[in-house]
């Protein structure tokens, strides 16, 4: 019957009705899965718990617990946790302004670079997404302090990084003490806690039983999912040897301790890894099985537990809205309140989304400007609602270098450089400079001034260099290609474009820009023969001046797979001036624009439908900046359009217009099938002649396959075009830039 407890309890302890029972959870990253499940059946039998204790993602399920949620409640949080996000801070691309956005999607390392030395990050994460989910779901016990008050009284175990000590967490911020616990080395930051800066209790104390006897407790209900030590055939990296050495203390001291266990239950889950989540529903199954393979010890705890003691003292809710009454935000130096605020998109006596909160928080971590943003939401005195606390940390590091490959089928090869520089010469200015080496050597270089939604100051300056076939229309008028018989021209092409413009935001995601430009283009040829044959034919060596506006809206979620979100970029050039080269010149202007717009129709099937066109007003006579379209591409230079189903450079005129239809089945993770499609009308003057609202002239069709890698997609295509009555091949690597 209770045999358990006279061979590990004390002799008196058979004497009482109701024992105090402890709950002990040990850490194991996501093999703590593992704890939902016994915590469902201990739910199912009806066993009060009296006191919960735990270690890294034990404290975390352990922490839920005592704050009312049942087991039941917490397999359906944890299943539907799209863990990847929390462990790697993957922001919403919307939660990033234009220049960060740009800067995000082009490089594959980034490290910070202080005094002429590279300094790697202290973790792969600040965790602030775990910390945005944890807050939401302690929410409701935002008041208490003392975590005896709990509805089941509770304490979690972090070590202190400096001291190498155990630190025994029972007060304070709830969620930051928990994320304390949690912080595994390498993977989540330290975290700052009373003076102390604080790692994973698993370091020093995985199994926290002798601290929960401690506190009274006659019965004690332990689960283990630490590792076992691994046999030579698994030890075959680095990080396996370090994790083996690791182990090696825990495993020891859990000799002792699952003694010191009054019921001891180990999953059986060797064939999972601390990372993984993705196997989170099959993990809550081995900790149910475990857990039933004690049974009978169980029910006979459950006969003496305490039924009239719920511990829904407080009942757990996830609320939908806040109402925020005061804002206080410590720790700003170099950026003001203002700043912060504008970022929150949160204003005193407000009511707002949870959601549209923790997409304040996303933007203020998307700046990378803060190391740390800790905040709490308490409830306000004699008020309805919340007052938001802020600690903030800014980093102090300001320059940073990043790295980047890439190849396609027209700059082809290139490693990109990057160094960024933060406060470059005001508090609240950037400047980033690429170069590019590898086929064709390029450069960009970018400064701003960012004022937000006021007028922001910026800098461009830019160098594209490539060899390419490209048709002769471009560059040759029809009585010079008839003389000529030339179809095509191999030219080389350099393009050095530099910008002045002032950008205001009208939301985050939506910039009107206006600016100066000078342009200057030059494209030579060794196909031409000259009188002297060491001598290059020169097409263009002209230095452009003209004045631009640009509108942009983007809300796509992913630059290269969206699943939602409308995109539109809209430009305008009045080239005024030329240099001597192109005599000839006289004032025209250029018009484009595209849009689109990207749907899901199921959580793997995604639509994306885009359309676009331009035209020429005034001076006809200078090709080299018409429209020309071909190819598969991003960030393509003056008016060169991607189109599936021809080579770069392919059709060219004055005028186009183009549709495009993409069907994107993201079939398994960071793998995509793709389905395309483009029509397209393109030749001198289409909207004058009606030419722009016939079927199309062109056409091209394409099937692809892509994998998502931290370099940045690695794509393959093959296209077909019905006119050219042939296939094409794209094979591109990595972010473009």
């Amino acid at each position: 019957m209770f045999v358990f407890v006279s061979a590990k309890a004390q002799t008196d302890t058979l004497k009482h009705k109701k024992p105090k029972i402890g709950l002990v959870l040990s850490g194991g990253g996501a093999k703590g899965l593992a704890h939902i499940g016994v915590l469902k059946v201990i739910d199912s039998l009806g066993i009060h718990i009296d006191y919960v204790s735990g270690s890294s993602m034990g404290a975390i399920v352990g922490s839920l617990y005592a704050a009312g949620y049942s087991g039941k409640q917490l397999d359906s949080i944890f299943v539907e946790a799209d863990f990847d996000k929390i462990i790697t801070d993957d922001l919403p691309r919307a939660s990033k302004d234009f220049f960060e956005r740009n800067n995000d999607e082009r490089y594959a390392i980034k490290l910070p670079f202080n005094d002429f030395k590279l300094k790697l990050p202290s973790a792969l994460s600040r965790g602030q997404n775990a910390y945005n989910l944890l807050l939401k779901l302690h929410l409701h016990t935002n008041e208490i302090e003392d975590f005896t008050k709990l509805p089941v009284p509770f304490f979690c175990i972090a070590t202190n990084m400096e001291t190498g000590k155990q630190i025994q967490l029972e007060s304070g911020n709830l969620t930051q003490s928990v994320m304390a616990s949690g912080a595994l080395p390498t993977l989540f930051q330290p975290v700052a806690l009373n003076d102390n800066l604080l790692i994973d209790g698993g370091v020093v104390n995985n199994y926290p039983v002798d601290e929960l006897r401690a506190k009274g407790m006659d019965v004690i209900i332990g689960v283990d999912v630490q590792d076992g030590l691994m046999d030579r055939t698994q030890l075959t990296s680095a990080p396996d040897v370090l994790l083996q050495i690791n182990n090696f203390r825990t495993i020891k001291d859990m000799e002792v301790k699952s003694k010191k266990t009054d019921i001891y239950i180990k999953p059986d889950i060797k064939g999972y890894s601390v990372v993984s989540f993705d196997a989170g529903k099959e993990i809550i199954a081995l900790g149910e099985e475990a857990c039933n393979a004690q049974l009978n010890q169980l029910k006979a705890l459950s006969n003496l537990s305490d039924k009239q003691h719920s511990k829904e003292k407080i009942k757990p809710h996830l609320q939908d809205s806040v109402l925020i009454n005061n804002i206080k935000i410590n720790g700003l130096n170099n950026y003001t309140r203002s700043y912060v605020l504008g970022k929150l998109k949160i204003k005193s006596n407000e009511k707002i989304s949870y959601e549209r909160l923790t997409n304040g928080i996303n933007n203020i971590v998307a700046t990378n400007n803060f190391d740390a943003f800790e905040y709490q939401l308490k409830t306000s005195k004699n008020k309805n609602g919340y007052d938001f606390f802020a600690n903030v940390k800014e980093t102090q590091n300001t320059t940073f270098l990043k790295f980047g490959l890439h190849y396609d089928d027209l700059y082809k090869s290139g490693a990109l450089l990057n160094v960024t520089k933060k406060r470059f010469l005001f508090k609240n200015d950037i400047a980033s400079f690429d170069v590019v080496l590898g086929d064709n050597i390029r450069y960009k270089f970018d400064y701003l001034i960012d004022k937000g939604f006021y007028w922001s100051i910026g800098l461009r300056s830019s160098f594209s260099h490539f060899n390419k076939n490209i048709t002769a229309s471009l560059l040759l008028n029809d009585t010079e290609i008839d003389a000529m018989g030339l179809n095509k021209i191999g030219v080389e092409l350099q393009d050095q474009t530099n910008q002045f413009y002032l950008q205001t935001l009208f939301r985050k995601d939506f910039a009107l820009s206006i600016g100066a430009e000078h342009k200057r283009l030059e494209i030579t040829s060794e196909t031409l023969a000259t009188n002297n044959v060491d001598e290059e034919f020169v097409f263009e060596n002209t230095d452009y001046f003209s004045f631009y506006s640009n509108l942009k809206l983007d809300t796509y979620d992913d630059k290269y797979f969206p699943k939602n979100g409308v995109y539109f970029n809209g430009d305008l050039h009045w080239y005024l001036y030329a240099s001597h080269f192109n005599k000839t010149f006289d004032a025209f202007s250029i018009a484009k624009a595209d849009i689109g717009y990207a749907f899901s129709i199921t959580d793997k099937l995604a639509v994306n439908l885009k359309s676009g066109g331009g035209f020429k007003l005034g001076d006809k006579t200078t090709q080299t900046l018409d429209f020309a379209l071909g190819g598969y591409g991003n960030n393509l230079i003056n008016n060169f359009v991607p189109f599936l189903g021809y080579d770069f450079i392919s059709l060219t005129g004055n005028s186009y217009v183009k549709a495009y239809a993409g069907l994107d089945y993201n079939w398994l993770k960071k793998h995509h099938i793709t389905l395309e499609a483009n029509w397209a009308n393109i030749d001198d003057d289409i909207f004058d002649t009606g030419e722009w609202f016939t079927l199309p002239d062109y056409r091209g069709y394409a099937l692809g396959y892509a994998v998502d890698t931290f370099v940045g997609p690695i794509q393959v295509k093959y296209s077909y075009s019905p006119e050219q009555t042939k296939g094409f091949w794209y094979f591109t690597l990595g972010f473009w830039f």
